[in-house]
């Protein structure tokens, strides 16, 4: 159920507003999400399986310079870029809404829209991502040290050993930091600079308003975000294919459902 007669106003001019809503809501996000996967799903699809196979494109170039290791928080950051490389999908969902014809063509051309914002938007969780591997290759450096050759192998052994739990432990919490940032500031920031004629920093600060004053839900949908994005990366990144277009539908949902 959605809570309206309390609506928050991000600035002091009112607009735009946030609604509040009920903790279960993303649950209604998903099932709309889903109704556009089916509504069109050789857009959909088609779009998911190009980020999977734009994922083994990365995969074979850090093979190629000898760096596959690097995989490992490069996936753990999928979820920094993520909501940007699904502005084709807010654009679908909103031409599905507004009964407009939907192709890959006008899913990629979306981009064009609001270009320059969308750009900033780009460099912030870009930097974002950078800032975690480098966070994540310092935390093991100070508890596997750098006196050897990383190897897929070497690296596979040592985070399986029993001494690697306090390892897992601060990675885990840090990554969960670095996630927390991202996602307040991204969870609708995106399909409004889709959808709106606004700069960066009032996308920014309406998706921060909306994760604050809906932090019940929120979390939630955080959870279900990760949910689903681990299901889609553990099958070899296959599962993206499915579950990047229902997540990427189902923002566009939550970001109607909470800006006013």
């Amino acid at each position: 159920m959605r809570m309206t007669d309390d609506a928050v106003p991000v600035f002091a001019d009112a607009t735009p507003r946030i609604r509040r809503v009920a903790v279960d809501r993303p649950w209604t996000w998903l099932a709309a999400g889903w109704r556009d996967v089916l509504a069109a799903p050789s857009v959909s699809l088609a779009y998911g399986a190009l980020m999977v196979a734009l994922t083994y494109l990365l995969l074979l170039v850090l093979v190629q310079v000898g760096v596959f290791w690097l995989v490992l928080p490069l996936s753990a950051g999928f979820f920094f870029t993520a909501p940007l490389l699904a502005v084709g999908l807010y654009e679908t969902s909103r031409r599905l809404a507004a009964r407009e014809p939907v192709s890959l063509g006008h899913a990629f051309a979306a981009y064009k829209r609001n270009a320059t914002q969308l750009s900033f938007m780009g460099v912030i969780l870009g930097l974002f991502h950078l800032g975690w591997i480098r966070v994540a290759l310092l935390i093991f450096a100070v508890f596997f040290g750098i006196g050897f050759n990383p190897t897929w192998e070497s690296i596979v052994l040592k985070l399986m050993a029993p001494q690697a739990i306090p390892f897992w432990a601060v990675g885990t919490a840090v990554g969960a930091a670095f996630a927390a940032i991202v996602f307040a500031i991204s969870a609708i920031s995106i399909p409004m600079l889709l959808d709106r004629d606004v700069n960066v920093f009032t996308a920014v600060a309406t998706s921060f308003t909306a994760v604050r004053e809906n932090w019940p839900a929120m979390t939630l949908w955080a959870g279900l975000i990760v949910a689903f994005t681990a299901f889609g990366l553990i099958p070899l990144f296959l599962g993206l294919a499915v579950t990047m277009p229902l997540i990427g539908h189902a923002t566009w949902h939550a970001y109607k459902d909470l800006v006013e």
